[in-house]
């Protein structure tokens, strides 16, 4: 989530392209910030993320994406989290035609190889860096918003505070890659309002 952030940070022009530094993760050289309260705004939200997602807590993240004189909601980066069905299993040994006639076993699914995962994590950050050649363009000066859906039993942090979904009415939506490893999977698109509809 840390890279994706970033991403969209930079590609939308968040923050200044000045405050980011190359550096190579999945294979990919990836913008990351250098400001140090934006880095320290997302370790503390992706130290918690962790937790949440450790303890199967978190239901989705998403980056809102509003302007700073409007106050209106531009975009909605919506990063949907579910747990994989960790009991899928595959049947062994089963051939009729054994004379010893043995009986059919189950093992676990084997588990995702970590380069599978990382291409999965590639195609979502390049079609982040792809979204310029879709998304209009943000004409006024904007801020970001980290919204986390969490299960009711999760233990938040005093100084989290409850918000309202910052919806877009009429918006457009257009659904990215998902990527999945052998415990989570994660689902992603981005929800956003007409051009037209702006106040140009």
């Amino acid at each position: 989530f840390y890279y994706a952030i970033n991403s969209i940070l930079y590609q939308r022009g968040i923050y200044q392209p000045e405050t980011f530094k190359r550096e190579s993760k999945y294979g990919l050289t990836v913008l990351t910030t250098t400001d140090e309260g934006l880095i320290a705004y997302l370790n503390q939200i992706m130290a918690q993320m962790s937790t949440w997602l450790t303890d199967g807590k978190v239901q989705r993240l998403v980056v809102v994406v509003s302007g700073v004189d409007s106050g209106e909601t531009l975009e909605r980066w919506q990063f949907q989290v579910s747990i994989e069905d960790q009991n899928d299993t595959s049947v062994v040994g089963s051939d009729e035609n054994d004379p010893m006639n043995a009986p059919k076993t189950t093992k676990p699914a084997s588990k995702k190889m970590v380069k599978e995962v990382h291409n999965e994590i590639q195609a979502i950050i390049r079609q982040i860096t792809a979204s310029v050649t879709f998304l209009p363009l943000l004409n006024e000066l904007c801020s970001f918003d980290l919204l986390v859906y969490t299960n009711k039993d999760a233990v938040v942090p005093k100084k989290w505070e409850d918000s309202d979904p910052r919806y877009i009415i009429n918006s457009q939506e257009v659904k990215l890659r998902s990527f999945s490893t052998s415990v989570h999977k994660v689902d992603s698109l981005v929800t956003y309002k007409e051009a037209d509809e702006w106040d140009l």
